[in-house]
């Protein structure tokens, strides 16, 4: 099937950002078929009139922990949330139920707001690839591997070989890509983090980790140690090609350089780690090393939204803020990573991340009628400080219309309800702890 995307000002984000202010793409089947300035098409069997809107590549979320929906706005300003409130909670309430509910409204939310791929850490990882397959949203998923136990795994031995089943399970899948999650780098043992690498290049996929994310992180290295998390990982053989390090606030030179040496790939997630006051990353300095950086929200407990026109304003400021430097990043420059730039993190640029003929069919329509959209006299600076999720108004993911209108298939209504029913007895055990903080 053929379907025309015309009239719109194309954002290619490919390696010359090409644009076309008056545009056609054209798609058949799962891929862009054609790019370029408008002309005549044969055989198209749908057109969508894209007429006073950007067109632009699906955006990539490179971190998340989409089942956690349901803990937004929970113990928000509580110091040491993490251990004093959620991971109690978590293994208290937390079942596959929830997990795929809450999946299923988290994904809703990431393509109403123009997110097409998103990499996951979490548990419960069948239920959440079936919820992918059921929203149409390409997605990584990582079984997390902690040292304690968890909502699905008695152990870290236990979540490691849960994670290679689903791993050995799920290849080869269109829109599902499976792949591993350590927790951090204070949260597992070195000896799961060389059997989770080994794992990982066996099959040739990711292994996701906080990296470098608390002060007690740092402390506790520098204290039992005397390094650094990246250091340590590198000791152990764990820095490469294969590893998405999230986060990475505290990163020193030698740090910077061992990652850019060994080909590590970043997940940046500005919104929660202003939020918990840990600090903002050395994105720049990453960025001038040839690291690959791309943006995440951080799960909704942690970022609050899963939105990344956030995001893309929120690292915009920070950045600019930390080095002081008004010049620093150009929108056009925080817009590509935040799709070329998250396809490269994910290790999927040969797919996705650009509007390029032979891509994957991940394209995102955003409006411009709203009053906060006018005048667009750059287009990449009014999606970076103007635009809000509410302006997508048309997603596709691989050739699928997945949002039409700004509405999905399936009504955000209804998912609210499925999760709410769903989320009962969790409210009730969320209130008696918040009782205890």
């Amino acid at each position: 099937m053929r379907k025309l995307i015309t009239n719109g000002w194309i954002l290619t984000m490919d390696d010359n950002n090409h644009e076309y202010q008056y545009g056609d793409i054209l798609i058949e089947d799962n891929k862009i078929l054609y790019v370029g300035e408008k002309k005549e098409h044969e055989n198209v069997d749908e057109v969508i009139d894209a007429h006073n809107c950007l067109i632009i590549p699906g955006m990539v979320n490179t971190h998340c922990h989409v089942p956690m929906v349901p803990f937004r706005t929970l113990g928000d300003d509580c110091p040491d949330r993490l251990r004093r409130f959620l991971f109690p909670l978590e293994n208290a309430c937390m079942n596959a139920k929830l997990a795929y509910k809450a999946a299923r409204y988290g994904m809703a939310e990431m393509l109403l707001s123009g997110i097409t791929t998103f990499a996951d850490m979490y548990y419960f990882m069948d239920d959440l690839a079936k919820a992918s397959e059921e929203m149409g949203i390409r997605a990584l998923l990582g079984e997390t591997v902690i040292n304690q136990a968890s909502c699905d795994a008695k152990n870290d031995e236990e979540g490691l070989k849960i994670g290679e089943d689903f791993i050995a399970r799920w290849q080869n899948h269109e829109l599902v890509r499976p792949i591993l999650a350590l927790h951090g780098t204070n949260t597992n043992r070195a000896e799961i983090f060389q059997k989770a690498m080994d794992i990982v290049k066996k099959y040739n996929t990711l292994l996701m980790s906080h990296v470098a994310e608390m002060d007690y992180e740092m402390t506790y290295f520098a204290d039992n140690y005397g390094k650094t998390p990246v250091a340590w990982l590198n000791d152990l053989g764990c820095l490469n090609e294969h590893l998405l390090a999230v986060h990475c606030i505290h990163l020193n030179d030698d740090d910077i350089a061992l990652m850019a040496k060994n080909k590590v790939k970043v997940a940046h997630c500005i919104a929660s780690n202003l939020k918990a006051g840990k600090g903002i990353a050395p994105v720049k300095d990453m960025i001038n090393a040839l690291i690959d950086v791309g943006l995440g929200t951080d799960g909704a407990s942690s970022g609050n939204t899963l939105d990344l026109f956030i995001s893309m304003r929120m690292f915009a400021g920070s950045q600019k803020t930390k080095y002081h430097d008004r010049s620093l990043f150009p929108a056009k420059d925080i817009v590509k990573i935040a799709t070329m730039g998250g396809a490269r993190a994910l290790k999927m640029d040969k797919e996705i991340g650009s509007l390029e003929v032979g891509k994957k069919a991940d394209v995102v329509i955003v409006s411009l009628d709203a009053a906060h959209m006018f005048p667009c006299h750059d287009p990449y600076s009014l999606l970076v400080y103007s635009a809000n999720a509410s302006d997508v108004k048309h997603v596709f993911v691989n050739g699928k219309q997945v949002v039409n209108n700004r509405k999905l298939a399936i009504s955000i209504q209804q998912l609210r309800e499925e999760l709410a029913n769903e989320m009962q007895e969790f409210n009730i055990k969320a209130k008696e702890l918040a009782k205890t903080i």
